[in-house]
């Protein structure tokens, strides 16, 4: 599953959902790196 994380104030990274964390935050890998950041929610729509 793809999921979408944000790292620091402005930077966001998409990728490959790996664990989620006890503290909230989730690894998603991007090739063969890994990055740690909060989750972002997903958009629902509102109509």
């Amino acid at each position: 599953m793809i999921r979408t994380i944000v790292i620091g104030s402005c930077v966001s990274v998409q990728g490959l959902f790996v664990r989620a964390l006890d503290n909230g935050r989730i690894v998603v890998s991007v090739g063969n790196r890994l990055f740690e950041g909060a989750p972002v929610s997903s958009a629902t729509h509102q109509g």
